[in-house]
């Protein structure tokens, strides 16, 4: 999800969401409006409350219970037992299918609720096991998911790992009223030395926030995977960045051993890069564009291909690779400022830096997910051909464009005309084509959609004087007095978007309380439908056939990308947008050490002696030895995150002033070939 960037104000460049204006989306503004915002907060059953053929199995904003998970920065032992309904020994249940009971970490239980024929399971003894089914129509994890004929049903988990303002409980920023983005919250909890103050807070909201039962509940919402958010500091950070380093990790490895013990897959979302590749509050820092923009904008794409690598390195590990199958490279980079030839170049060094981790061929790491850039999915139309396993990611927002009074009943058919076809042209011009991000709003109305004190462009406060008032946000968020048209119209513009979108993820699975109002201030932005309910919804504008080529699966061809194509996208670009020629740049150079992820740890007892099982090493291509990249000590730096400036001059001393950037030192390798 975006923001709007003061910077692109200053020089007309729309907000992130009005450049969502392309031709490719243009839709009359009396009859609508574009984009979907999937917000997936439990809340959505008992806030909608939409009568739809099978029934919903959440209530508003549930409350959960603390875990209780250590608080250094290494993975905890997961301690996840289970019992059955007739309550077996939890050392005996293994698996369990719907109405059997969970018992968490801390002890407290919940029943698991699948209608839809899914399967838990978890064996402490054999962590890696992947018997578990999301429902009866998903392929267990043992099983290859098979892109272009299996549908992808998801749901993002905003706001857990990256906070922000809206898809996180809104009370942690309405707590310090300085706080915009993770960068200035985490500088306010920092400063924070009263009782349950200080930047441990950040933990305490992993822990609560998303919890095993709510990977139960997604599997029994009859979704089938889940795009997890994820930021640069879950590695490390460096000095005078002041986020809460590797303590995200520590729960992705939980999300990852909860996917697999419901049976979901994950789809990765490298979501915030250092120095900010969108100048979005989401992006860790509100403010500039940092990242192949700017002075720093190659020093800061070098770091992040480093986090890219270092991620692939573990998530393509035989131990991760069933659960983890996508992984987006960077999420909402942007494309107008940037430039696409910047911005292709990036993504192929990224595609090398992932299949040098993985190797080529179906089975080998995860399909790479590179988002459109917000320059709309024809200007992608046949990249990249016979590169191994790429999908392209698009956004499609309707609420930040233009506002409009029509009802909510007028957009009934919006998604059906507008996204089936582009989808369908997609999948056919560039290949695997999903909608990583979308939701239910139709206008610009909610706690801190925009950002933090920024207004809404629906009652005319958002940059005040640039947007006319169309009227008051209340019918829209007061969820409490909707009537049966605003549901069942809210509803329909539900299964419309999903039918035509046929590959999604919705944004977001769960939005927390004001602590004003004591009540969810974003009510569109919440999950709560049986996906299959969808289908047929859009019959009249087509649905894509199967299947995808052979080489866009790993099969024949794959990774056989011609090198007249490579060679069109050498790394690093001559220029970058608003700095000039990458020479006369800072840029890094490899020498540093690299960091690797550590794995969980699992413990368990057989007979008198404990056992550890083995959960890989972090790093799966012993050949991939390249160094990091590191500052040079003769050169001069600015701050990452520092926007328009001019470079330092000079730039290095005279012994190093005629240094060139250095050139990439991964190139793909066709190791384990299928």
């Amino acid at each position: 999800m975006a923001t709007t960037s003061p910077e692109w104000q200053a020089v007309d460049y729309p907000p992130r969401y009005l450049a969502e204006k392309r031709s490719a989306y243009a839709i009359p503004l009396v009859k609508s409006k574009r984009g979907l915002i999937i917000a997936g907060s439990i809340l959505a059953a008992a806030i909608v409350l939409v009568a739809i053929v099978v029934p919903i199995y959440f209530v508003v904003i549930k409350p959960k219970s603390s875990s209780s998970n250590n608080s250094s920065g290494s993975p905890s032992s997961p301690t996840s037992t289970s019992t059955s309904s007739s309550g077996q020994p939890a050392s005996d249940v293994v698996t369990g299918g719907n109405g059997s009971t969970i018992t968490m970490e801390d002890g407290t239980t919940f029943t698991y609720l699948n209608p839809f024929g899914g399967t838990w399971y978890w064996d402490p003894q054999d962590p890696f096991n992947n018997n578990a089914q999301a429902q009866s129509w998903t392929l267990p994890l043992n099983q290859t998911f098979r892109f272009g004929i299996d549908k992808i049903f998801g749901v993002n988990l905003g706001g857990w790992l990256t906070t922000e303002p809206v898809s996180c409980a809104p009370a942690l920023y309405q707590k310090y009223p300085t706080a915009i983005d993770e960068w200035t919250l985490s500088e306010a909890m920092a400063a924070d030395t009263s009782p349950g103050g200080g930047l441990s807070q950040l933990e305490t909201h992993y822990q609560t926030f998303i919890t095993e039962q709510d990977f139960a509940e997604i599997a029994g919402a009859g979704l089938n995977f889940v795009r997890i958010p994820l930021p640069y500091w879950a590695i490390e950070v460096r000095s005078g960045e002041p986020f809460l380093p590797k303590t995200s990790w520590t729960y992705f490895l939980k999300a990852i051993q909860w996917a697999r013990k419901y049976g979901l897959r994950i789809n990765l979302d490298f979501h915030a890069l250092p120095g900010s590749q969108n100048g979005w509050n989401h992006s860790g820092k509100f403010g500039s564009i940092n990242v192949l923009y700017g002075p720093m904008g190659i020093a800061n794409a070098q770091r992040s291909l480093d986090y890219i690598r270092i991620l692939a390195e573990f998530i393509s590990q035989p131990e991760y690779q069933d659960v983890v199958i996508i992984f987006g490279i960077t999420n909402e980079p942007q494309g107008t400022p940037i430039g696409q030839d910047a911005l292709s170049r990036y993504y192929m060094q990224a595609y090398d830096n992932v299949r040098e981790a993985s190797g080529i061929g179906a089975g080998n790491g995860p399909f790479i997910s590179y988002h459109d850039g917000f320059l709309g999915l024809p200007q992608w139309a046949g990249w990249l051909p016979n590169a191994d396993r790429i999908a392209l990611d698009d956004h499609p927002y309707i609420c930040f464009d233009g506002q409009s009074s029509a009802p909510m009943s007028s957009y009934a058919q919006t998604p059906c005309t507008t996204w089936g076809g582009m989808m369908n042209t997609s999948m056919n011009a560039f290949g695997f084509t999903a909608a990583g991000e979308f939701s239910n709003a139709v206008t610009d109305c909610g706690l801190y959609l925009n950002g933090v004190g920024l207004g809404t462009r629906y009652e005319g406060t958002y940059t005040p004087g640039t947007w006319p008032v169309i009227g008051s946000c209340t019918p829209w968020t007061d969820w409490q007095s909707w009537n049966s048209t605003m549901k069942s119209s809210i509803e329909q513009f539900a299964l419309a978007s999903m039918d035509a979108l046929q590959n999604w993820f919705f944004w977001t699975w769960k939005i927390g309380n004001s602590s004003t109002s004591g009540v969810v201030e974003s009510p569109q932005w919440s999950y709560q439908l049986d996906p299959r309910v969808a289908s047929g919804t859009c019959a009249n504008q087509g649905i894509w056939s199967p299947p995808l080529q052979a080489w866009q699966t790993g099969g024949a061809g794959a990774g056989q990308i011609a090198a007249a194509v490579t060679s069109s996208y050498t790394w690093p670009p001559a220029q970058i947008s608003n700095a000039g020629a990458v020479s006369l740049l800072p840029s890094y150079t490899p020498t540093g050490t690299v960091a690797t992820l550590p794995p969980p740890t699992f413990t368990y007892s057989s007979g008198h002696a404990v056992k550890t099982a083995s959960a890989g090493d972090g790093w799966e291509n012993p050949s991939d030895t390249a160094s990091g990249m590191v500052g040079i000590a003769s050169c001069s730096y600015l701050n990452p995150w520092i926007g328009t400036a001019a470079p330092p001059s000079p730039l290095c001393s005279s012994g190093a002033a005629a240094r060139a950037v250095p050139a990439p030192l991964i190139t793909p390798v066709a190791r384990h070939q299928s």
